[in-house]
């Protein structure tokens, strides 16, 4: 028998185990996708998923039933996440964007072979400070000021983690297509 999403909100607003298990079932590759993101292992994203369901089911009663009930979630994940970095004291990074040297950020051209789980591990191996940066301007859409204050630093330092993090990725794509020009057979990692 299949739940629809607001029963199984209404039931976990009453703290009822089974929905809970439901909506942590439905909702697990998605939200750990996000947090996966943001993390540099899987234990780590696996900690921060389960750190943000307990936010979820701890504030789901705030659900207004306004917008996407997904959306929402995936809000908190994002929140949770960047709370985590925040907390670990990993962003020792404050440097302005004028203290920058090099070109500006070239696309490199990306291997048809190459798929979002390529481009996950790459962005994985990002320093804690261009990847969290990266995530929050490219993936979730905030502006260096959002994240500046989120982070605590300036909107010069996001806009310069941002650069080094696009050149970061950019480097990473072209040893990629090198060694896949070079092999003409498969992508080594």
């Amino acid at each position: 028998m299949s739940i629809n999403e607001m029963e199984i909100i209404r039931l976990c607003q009453r703290k009822n185990a089974k929905a809970q298990k439901i909506l942590y079932d439905r909702y697990y590759r998605v939200l750990l996708g996000i947090c996966m993101r943001y993390a540099k292992s899987i234990d780590e994203a696996e900690d921060t998923l389960q750190t943000g369901m307990l936010r979820i089911f701890k504030k789901i009663n705030t659900y207004e039933g306004k917008g996407s009930f997904e959306g929402w979630m995936k809000r908190i994940m994002v929140n949770i996440a960047i709370d985590n970095f925040r907390k670990s004291n990993k962003h020792y990074f404050h440097e302005d964007i004028e203290e920058v040297n090099g070109q500006p950020f070239v696309a490199a051209e990306i291997p048809s072979e190459l798929n979002s789980r390529d481009l996950l591990k790459m962005v994985q191996k990002l320093p804690d400070g261009y990847r969290i940066v990266f995530n929050m301007f490219a993936i979730e859409g905030y502006s260096h000021k959002e994240i500046a204050n989120k982070l605590g630093i300036s909107e010069n330092t996001s806009k310069t983690q941002l650069k080094k993090a696009r050149n970061s990725l950019k480097k990473m794509l072209y040893k990629i297509n090198y060694v896949y020009e070079d092999n003409n057979t498969e992508i080594v990692r």
